[in-house]
Parts: C-alpha cells; structure tokens; sequence
C-alpha cells in the first residue's frame, strides 16, 4: 500500500475544499486500486459532491440547516457551534474509497472529492491519502 498525508489551511468559516486534484496527482501512474480518502479529523469530513455550480454552498447550508450552531449541544468547548463540528462525521464520513483505472479515478462526470470543514477553531487539517493496488 502507497501512503501519503497531504497538509493545507482551511479558513475562519466552514469550508468544502475540493482536492480533487491532490488525489489525482497521488494515484497518477500507480496502475489498478482503490485509493482511500481519510480525513484523521473528529470535526470534518470528505464528500463526493459537484462543485462550482453551487452545490459546494447547497452543502454548506444544509450543514448549518441540520446542524445549527445556535443549538444546545452538550459539547461546548471552542468557539460558538462547535458541538456540531462534532457531529458532522456522524452525516459526512470521515473517508470515502474510490476505484482507480490505469492510474485514474473512476469519478463520475460532476463528482469531485471535497473536504468539508466547518470547524473555525482549526484551520490546520491533514488528509491521508492511501492507494490499494489490485
């Protein structure tokens, strides 16, 4: 199994980071697999979504719709709704698993990988990437 952690900032609000083309460039050449998207965050997730046509803030306005940070959450450390950053991975999973062709994701027509980050308090995220060869 190849691994690698791929390191970037998010900002001071919620953000849906495409990187797709991070995963891209790590299964490039690799041949037939599987490559594995993980998210080693308890307050974010990775999602398969459309981007640039409004979905990426569809998503992020349904998190807020579901998960309203004015709720009473029971976990309250941080700043204000930062008890739904906790919930998030319970709606959008911590990783997702793509299927890899002669060194390309089998991704459909729209579908790009995004990393969902709500959470304000950490703008310091990692992702690991890992890539299963068939």
């Amino acid at each position: 199994m190849d691994t690698e952690l791929i390191q970037f900032h998010t900002g001071s609000e919620t953000e849906a980071v495409d990187i797709t083309g991070e995963v891209a460039g790590f299964v490039a050449g690799k041949g037939d697999g599987i490559v594995q998207v993980f998210c080693p965050h308890a307050t974010a997730g990775v999602a398969l979504i459309e981007t640039g046509a409004g979905s990426d803030a569809d998503l992020l306005d349904i998190i807020d719709h579901v998960l309203p940070p004015d709720f009473a959450y029971r976990h309250r450390h941080g700043s204000p709704g930062h008890g739904a950053d906790h919930v998030l991975p319970a709606f959008i999973a911590p990783s997702i698993t793509i299927p890899v062709i002669d060194g390309r994701m089998q991704l459909g027509t729209w579908q790009s990988v995004v990393f969902v980050d709500p959470n304000r308090d950490n703008p310091n995220r990692t992702i690991r990437l890992s890539f299963l060869r068939a």
